[in-house]
């Protein structure tokens, strides 16, 4: 238990120090050292991903929460009771924006970069948990699941009777042995079973394409609030150089007013002058 604990710290250390800690672990690890030794270092989206389960929980149970309910939802349709997929899906979404935002916050604050790749691959692993890795621990950018999702699920047939969705059926081995002919039943069973499971395949292909534009929608909603952010920024800096240019004008205002107070009183100083000096010459000139 304690080499597990020593595991899990490996994928909330900084990227950067989680290949020569996990050789040093290595080392202690003692018959489990070539598991330990075997561990892949997670790309940065993935890295991203577990620090959200490390350092905030509630973003990553909530969203763990919406999945389950998203999967619930679709199980009742699938076995023909009622569910609203489209509040599940909506909800799953929010859960997922609320938690790529953290992930993208812990990026920027270790200073990881943030390529709209690296968001990208985040996104899509968000929609694909849970996964079979242990919660914060993923070394891999995951994919959300198509119509494996729904193995397992219980699919209402045309006759009312419920039948479990089977796993997707391996490829058959190079020479096998040609099966007997089946009972009439059994292939009334089995066609009963291929028109569930295709009814069962569309509904998963429009529910990913109904992702893949989310997806779409929100990488375009991403890049109209940088640019709306961008434009902002430059609105501000402009609304700075103009408030200084208007204080700057109106310091220019103000001393051009104090220079013209002080032109105005020479000037009827200098007039005064004159009229006195006009005034002396006047009183010379008399006859005396």
């Amino acid at each position: 238990m304690a080499l597990d604990a020593e595991i899990a710290r490996l994928y909330q250390l900084p990227l950067a120090d989680f290949t020569a800690e996990r050789n040093a672990l290595a080392k202690q690890a003692g018959p489990r050292a070539a598991e330990v030794k075997g561990l892949a270092k997670p790309p940065v989206a993935a890295w991203a991903v577990n620090q959200v389960y490390w350092q905030q929980r509630d973003v990553y149970d909530r969203l763990m929460e919406a999945a389950g309910d998203l999967r619930a939802a679709h199980a009742a349709v699938l076995s023909g009771k009622r569910a609203d997929v489209r509040e599940s899906g909506k909800a799953h979404e929010e859960a997922i924006d609320a938690a790529l935002k953290a992930a993208l916050a812990v990026l920027r604050e270790t200073g990881q970069p943030a390529t709209d790749a690296t968001k990208q691959a985040i996104a899509t692993t968000l929609r694909a948990l849970p996964a079979a890795e242990a919660p914060g621990q993923l070394a891999r950018v995951l994919q959300p699941g198509g119509f494996e999702m729904l193995a397992g699920l219980p699919v209402k047939q045309p006759s009312g009777r419920v039948a479990t969705m089977p796993p997707p059926k391996p490829a058959p081995a190079a020479h096998a042995e040609k099966p007997a002919a089946k009972p009439r039943v059994d292939v009334e069973a089995e066609r009963k079973a291929r028109e569930a499971l295709a009814d069962a395949e569309r509904a998963v292909r429009l529910a990913e394409q109904n992702v893949r534009r989310e997806e779409f929608e929100a990488a375009r909603a991403t890049r109209e609030a940088e640019r709306a952010a961008k434009s902002l920024d430059a609105a501000r800096e402009a609304v700075k150089e103009a408030e200084a240019a208007l204080e700057a004008a109106e310091q220019a205002v103000e001393a051009a007013n104090e220079t013209q107070k002080t032109a105005d009183k020479r000037a009827r100083d200098a007039e005064a002058e004159l009229e006195s000096a006009r005034t002396k010459v006047k009183t010379l000139r008399r006859p005396r």
